[in-house]
């Protein structure tokens, strides 16, 4: 039922949740991407990882057993999954007919463009999700020469990664002569 369905996604879809990924999945288990694992005929254990699925609002459609559905949730949630999870919890079973991508970060299908009228962003404009420091010339210097900034003294806040931005408004990035592989 409709109660059902909007129950097991408020009680158990919703927040911070454990999910275990597909074995589709490019997690890699022993030095394996599982799909690679699954394409050989193999099912491994699979450890759950923590994701957030901030909104999951569901609706029901004219058809009784499909529901539409719209997620906005943290990177790493898989949503195949989320559909299969659901119909678990009703006693069944539930899969995608259809799967739409319409947001990456602050980037949304409304900004999306066609491929013939493709506008390149700046560095800066491409980096805008990410924490952003801006560092003066001699940081600048450092930093094209692939020196490592200390994190308190440059304004690094948070887990990173970070843009960082040189005094021009240019995304820095360390010299190719200095970056190891």
């Amino acid at each position: 039922t409709n109660d059902a369905v909007q129950a097991a996604v408020r009680d158990h879809l919703t927040g911070d949740i454990l999910q275990i990924p597909p074995m589709v999945s490019a997690v890699k288990i022993d030095g394996k991407r599982l799909h690679e694992l699954a394409r050989e005929g193999l099912e491994v254990e699979r450890a759950p990882r923590p994701v957030t699925v901030k909104r999951f609002d569901i609706a029901p459609t004219a058809d009784p057993l499909v529901y539409t559905a719209e997620v906005q949730c943290s990177k790493g949630t898989y949503i195949r999954t989320l559909a299969d999870d659901l119909g678990r919890l009703c006693g069944g079973g539930a899969h995608l007919r259809n799967l739409r991508r319409t947001a990456v970060g602050s980037f949304t299908a409304d900004q999306a463009l066609a491929p013939d009228v493709v506008e390149l962003l700046s560095l800066p404009q491409a980096m805008r999700d990410y924490p952003q420091v801006t560092i003066d010339a001699a940081a600048a210097a450092l930093v094209g020469n692939g020196r490592v900034l200390e994190r308190e003294r440059a304004g690094f806040v948070g887990e990173g990664p970070w843009a960082v931005i040189g005094p021009e408004g240019n995304l820095l990035e360390p010299s190719p002569q200095h970056c190891r592989q």
